[in-house]
């Protein structure tokens, strides 16, 4: 079945992931159906986003089940869709539902070094998956309002949440508890101690689709140059079928798997980043070489056909996390991570493959 066929079926057969309630999730499906029909021009993608994003927003841009007062940096990521349908449609109920989340962030607790806390259930911690949920979102918002300093202040915390989250290896750990209140966090350095590979792929997404959209000045200097070490560290761990380690970094652990969503996380960030000349030369033709090979090979051995001919795309941890609930504490440990269970058709896994193919359609 071609990629195309199988987005389409997939789209058509899509509930909301959380009931109809506004979330990441269905943020992760409305940049890959965006991003689509930016690279395809196919009215398909606009329309199954339309259906889909529209039932959330009402006329005077609220959010089904959107509740700012929980303080969840997730809920921001979906807004990223409503500046293309501002521009598109004209309607202004897409940039009022962005005030409503850029209010949010206005008031979100931050730690004292200045970035914000991943959720209000989670305290003073930095997760890397939040660097994608609310910055990429707080920059478009400041560009599109004229706000200049949401700028530096997104600059500013992208750079503080790798200098807190850095390991030795050149990679990124999970998270980073400034309270060292909780029993994943080291005590010395408040990080946690495994390099999940979904994580990095929040990062690595942020990052490329941040700098891509900003000058290349003084202001992103370094952080477009630990970027560039972020890709290149991360085609060196390419597995010779093309894909990532769901323990990135420890590929001999045992039960370790490739893993369907952050690989093509780590295409989709590759083909962008070498497409819009974040990487030069032979830096850029490398990454999109590997970047191209994990989108194959996630074609070629992850779209799998049920008993009753149904193509569902297979391999993606359904969560991870960090701390939580007693009867239900989440580690942090490079073994944690080995016994969440894996799904098929998962947005997580599913949104970020369509963001890659949408850049191998526009890739030279």
């Amino acid at each position: 079945m071609k990629a195309t066929d199988y987005f389409d079926q997939f789209s058509k057969r899509y509930r909301h992931y959380k009931g109809g309630s506004w979330c990441y999730e269905d943020g992760c499906i409305y940049r890959g159906l965006q991003l689509l029909f930016q690279a395809s021009g196919d009215r398909r993608w606009s329309d199954h986003l339309h259906r889909l994003a529209d039932a959330q927003i009402s006329a005077d841009g609220m959010l089904a089940g959107y509740a700012p007062e929980e303080y969840n940096i997730d809920h921001v990521l979906a807004g990223r869709v409503l500046f293309p349908l501002a521009a598109k449609t004209g309607e202004a109920r897409y940039l009022a539902a962005a005030e409503h989340l850029a209010g949010q962030l206005r008031s979100h607790p931050r730690i004292k070094a200045g970035n914000y806390w991943h959720k209000k259930r989670y305290p003073h911690q930095v997760w890397l998956d939040g660097l994608y949920m609310g910055l990429p979102f707080q920059i478009e918002y400041a560009q599109a309002t004229g706000r200049t300093e949401l700028i530096d202040d997104a600059l500013r915390q992208f750079a503080t949440a790798l200098a807190l989250t850095a390991d030795a290896g050149g990679l990124y750990v999970h998270g980073y508890d400034e309270s060292r209140d909780q029993r994943w966090a080291d005590p010395a350095s408040g990080k946690s101690p495994a390099i999940w590979a979904r994580a990095v792929g929040w990062l690595a997404m942020a990052l490329v689709d941040a700098l891509v959209i900003l000058p290349d000045d003084d202001r992103t200097a370094e952080l477009r140059e630990k970027t560039r070490l972020l890709l290149a560290g991360l085609v060196a761990r390419q597995t010779r079928n093309g894909l990532w380690m769901q323990v990135l970094d420890n590929p001999a652990l045992a039960g370790n798997y490739e893993e369907t969503s952050a690989s093509a996380m780590f295409a989709y960030a590759l083909l962008r980043a070498s497409r819009l000349r974040l990487l030069s030369g032979k830096e850029a033709d490398v990454a999109r070489a590997a970047g191209r090979r994990a989108l194959d090979a996630l074609l070629e051995t992850r779209l799998k056909a049920d008993g009753e001919g149904v193509v569902h795309l297979a391999g993606i941890v359904h969560v991870a996390g960090l701390g939580g609930f007693e009867g239900n504490y989440r580690d942090g440990s490079p073994d944690y991570y080995l016994t969440e269970p894996v799904v098929s058709d998962d947005a997580k896994g599913v949104g970020p493959l369509m963001m890659a193919y949408a850049e191998s359609l526009l890739v030279d």
